[in-house]
């Protein structure tokens, strides 16, 4: 556990929040946390989770010791606040890193995403690009006319950049605790999951800006286990579609036989439900062995997500949206 929270501050939080950086670190080298962590359930044990509850509680954002010492005083609230709520990073933002193939397909698409949250990222024709590239600065906004939220992402190849918006025909979501986008407070804890720092301070108000943007025409969101009702859920899209199923970060809250069975799944999902399927996928290296395998030698994913296509690294992706870079796989 000590482990965990120190190379979440050092590999994750560095260099872009600061505080969570700090608090990490110490949590993993303080002589009594690490055993209080490993005592609750594993979903409780994540570092993003316990910080969040801590901030829902009041936590000041304050130095490690100040924040430890507020800590012990309020144990049992953070506890119980972590085991009514979940982890849930809807960022908008990874959507500048999922259209450069979205883009790519022709005719109507069908976005289906796993572990969606709120479905802030089943909007990507509803939401404004700035895509800076060698060649310059490349804006992209929805057919409908400029979308009051902005996207923007730092690509390393001219050829990333989204000639055209997809067509998205038809979208839904699955999450194992579905927030309803209208709900404020629920918004509110997705604000509050955002990290502390410079870097992150923007986040919050697109989240909200997306979120607005959602609630004026609400997603369809499965409640369920991903493994147990992605089929289902596919089958429902439209035969004409091309369907895309797409995650961030999600498959790391599955362990290895789970991640395992998804991956089974996906590979033969298009003949399960009798249609072209694109499985597009932003999660961390090590999630996929047989992804692992095909990475070039001493590749830097520090802070980036490994994309795939139908199971075939093609990009890393930056974990909040802001870098999409696919040099490290051409040949």
């Amino acid at each position: 556990m000590a482990a965990i929270y120190d190379d979440f501050g050092r590999r994750w939080a560095h260099g872009t929040s600061p505080l969570y950086e700090e608090w990490s670190i110490g949590v993993g080298a303080d002589p009594e946390l690490p055993a209080l962590l490993a005592g609750l359930p594993r979903r409780q044990q994540q570092p993003n989770l316990l910080f969040a509850a801590a901030r829902w509680a009041g936590a000041p954002l304050a130095s490690f010791p100040e924040w430890r010492e507020w800590l012990d005083a309020h144990w049992g609230e953070v506890v119980e606040i972590g085991a009514s709520r979940a982890t849930q990073t809807n960022e908008p933002n990874r959507c500048a890193t999922f259209l450069p193939q979205l883009s790519r397909i022709d005719g109507p698409v069908a976005l289906l995403e796993v572990g969606t949250a709120a479905g802030l990222c089943l909007y990507p024709d509803r939401y404004g690009y700035t895509y800076d590239a060698p060649s310059g600065v490349h804006r992209i906004e929805p057919d409908a006319g400029p979308s009051p939220v902005r996207l923007q992402c730092r690509v390393d190849d001219d050829a990333s950049v989204p000639a055209r918006m997809p067509r998205v025909a038809w979208r839904r979501g699955i999450d194992l605790s579905p927030i309803d986008v209208r709900d404020a407070e629920a918004v509110d804890w997705l604000a509050t999951l955002i990290w502390p720092g410079p870097d992150h301070d923007a986040r919050v108000a697109r989240l909200r800006a997306a979120a607005a943007v959602a609630a004026s025409d609400p997603p369809e969101i499965l409640r369920g286990d991903l493994l147990e009702t992605v089929t289902d859920a596919a089958a429902t899209a439209p035969a004409d579609a091309t369907l895309v199923v797409f995650h961030s970060a999600v498959l790391l809250y599955l362990d290895a036989d789970g991640r395992e069975r998804f991956a089974s799944i996906m590979r033969g999902l298009g003949d399960a439900v009798g249609r072209t399927v694109i499985w597009l996928s932003n999660e961390t290296v090590h999630t996929f062995p047989a992804v692992d395998a095909q990475l070039p030698e001493n590749l830097d994913s520090a802070q980036r997500f490994v994309q795939t296509r139908n199971g075939v690294p093609i990009a890393l992706a930056g974990q909040h949206g802001a870098v999409y870079e696919t040099t490290p796989f051409r040949a």
